[in-house]
């Protein structure tokens, strides 16, 4: 079953307005947009294939929309997944898939943060912060006290934003492909 649907608005203040907010402590460095921004928060939805598949290839991970909207098919039937959109003007601008898993380290539930991405043209925008907490604010209600990702060695400054919002470097991931089990079509009789 998937999560309740859950949206709220986070206003991105005129440059003003967050110059004071900046002075107070209360934002983050300045972001390039100038005037008001509605941004809205909220789950994804099938009907998001398209634009979340055209986000993944920003990502580095070439997606079609039919491969996009197969795999939303099987995570938002899962609740221990949950995917977020943002979006400014009716438009999807990013995205944040998370999961929530038992682990064999520890006796509570983990979160992991699985894909983040915001579109090129929105980066350093204050997007990818508000999906972040978003996502926190889910793993939160959910009792996750724990939240992991991962990111390529090369994304230099998505290392800086993750540490930047309290996230430190704990280790390194390794990966692996694994060749596909053989089928009766290419199976040796011998």
């Amino acid at each position: 079953m998937a999560a309740e649907p859950h949206y709220f608005n986070i206003v991105l203040g005129s440059p003003a307005s967050l110059c004071e907010a900046l002075r107070a402590g209360e934002a983050d460095p300045p972001m390039p947009m100038e005037g008001d921004v509605d941004l809205t928060i909220r789950q994804a939805q099938l009907g998001d294939a398209a634009v979340l598949a055209q986000l993944m290839c920003e990502l580095g991970y070439e997606t079609t929309g039919a491969e996009m909207s197969e795999r939303l098919r099987s995570i938002l039937s899962d609740a221990r997944y949950n995917t977020i959109v943002a979006e400014i003007d009716n438009s999807v601008c990013g995205m944040i898939g998370t999961l929530t898993h038992a682990s064999h380290e520890h006796n509570d539930f983990s979160g992991k943060i699985i894909a983040l991405v915001v579109s090129k043209r929105h980066r350093r925008s204050g997007v990818g912060r508000a999906l972040i907490a978003a996502a926190e604010e889910d793993f939160t209600r959910r009792r996750i006290a724990r939240v992991t990702l991962t990111t390529r060695f090369e994304r230099k400054e998505a290392h800086q934003f993750y540490e930047a919002l309290g996230y430190s470097r704990k280790g390194f991931r390794f990966a692996k492909n694994l060749p596909p089990l053989p089928t009766p079509s290419n199976r040796r009789s011998g």
